[in-house]
């Protein structure tokens, strides 16, 4: 029986990973998550798995398992004494980074939902044992095969604030950034959306998963065209899909699929479809598209000060635009760190977050 460790087993990609791991009889030998732990307690009391970590010491008591690890060196020692050939990462934030390089470390394949892995360290990760579960490059990949490709691109919904006034968007406030309008997913990754700072990531993981440059995203709103590839021959073809992360799940658990995992677009239901464009002036971090993307090494301090933004941006503590401006003054500080190893990428990080707090 085929079996897998699962790191972000509460959040809405590990929600999915499980139905379909029970679809289709694939073990849970371990599971990691954060903070919910009622939902945490009924995962273990379905999935029996063999090991468990939380990021909390004091949460243990709450766990109802016997094996139980906490933190980040506690996930550590979880993916240690594991042998599953497979380990999906779906944690969130520049805490999935130590667990995929881990992961790799320990020969595993890593199907990889955080994004920060490759944003931060793509350089240093050895890209043939990761499998990317995102809709966007699970659908370049998906139209790719073996024909030579011109440009990528993948779309962006547009976030919560892509219909509003730019002069209402100065006031705007967390709780609001956090309707997205297509989408439920966590609170990190809505912000993301709503600044575009997760399609800036997507692009940057595109990089490194597909050794180029030449990529780009456009807006669709109604988030049924996932990606676009155009060919060398001139033709592009583009990937229709639900707004559902259960198929590149699947592909990334089983290799291939071959019955339907989701109903196909009704396209008469759906109607028209409109491409925008991603502007600087609605989406401040737009501006260093072009610099990061030959600029990848950098990915390791825009990271570390979006994820301090938004922080601030929950607080109260500086407005919807204010995140864009403190990532631009950022990412110009530091514009000449080069981290050659991992430990450097770390000093790196912790250097971004002491300036930006």
């Amino acid at each position: 029986m085929k079996s897998i460790v699962l790191l972000g087993s509460t959040g809405s990609i590990g929600v999915n990973t499980l139905l379909v791991a029970q679809r289709y009889n694939i073990k849970i030998e371990a599971l990691v998550a954060g903070r919910s732990i009622k939902l945490l307690n009924q995962q273990i009391r379905q999935f029996k798995p063999k090991y468990v970590a939380i990021a909390n010491k004091s949460d243990r008591a709450k766990v109802n398992h016997p094996h139980v690890f906490s933190g980040e060196d506690g996930i550590l020692e979880l993916l240690e004494r594991t042998q599953s050939p497979t380990v999906v990462n779906a944690l969130v934030g520049y805490t999935g980074l130590a667990p995929t390089l881990k992961a790799i470390e320990l020969g595993r394949r890593v199907a990889l939902a955080n994004k920060e892995s490759l944003v931060v360290a793509g350089e240093f990760i050895d890209i043939s044992k990761i499998v990317p579960i995102d809709s966007e490059h699970f659908g370049l990949w998906y139209l790719m095969g073996e024909r030579p490709f011109s440009k990528l691109y993948v779309t962006a919904s547009g976030g919560a604030f892509r219909d509003w006034d730019i002069a209402d968007m100065q006031k705007a406030t967390f709780s609001q950034a956090l309707k997205h309008p297509n989408w439920s997913m966590g609170n990190k990754i809505t912000i993301d959306s709503a600044t575009m700072t997760n399609k800036l990531f997507e692009l940057l993981e595109a990089k490194w998963l597909f050794d180029t440059s030449n990529i780009d995203a456009m807006i669709e709103k109604k988030s049924i065209i996932h990606a676009l590839a155009e060919f060398k021959d001139g033709s592009t073809t583009a990937h229709f899909a639900g707004v559902d992360m259960k198929l590149p799940i699947a592909f990334a658990l089983r290799g291939k699929v071959e019955e339907e995992i989701l109903p196909p677009v009704d396209l008469l239901k759906m109607g028209s479809i409109e491409f925008l464009q991603i502007t600087a002036e609605r989406y401040p971090i737009w501006e260093i598209k072009e610099h990061i993307l030959n600029n990848p090494h950098l990915g390791v301090v825009i990271n570390a000060v979006n994820e301090e933004a938004i922080k601030k941006f929950e607080k109260d503590e500086i407005t919807f635009f204010g995140m864009g401006k403190m990532v631009l003054d950022a990412y110009r500080k530091f514009d000449d760190a080069k981290a050659t190893n991992i430990q450097e990428i770390i000093e790196i990080d912790k250097e971004v977050r002491q300036y930006v707090k």
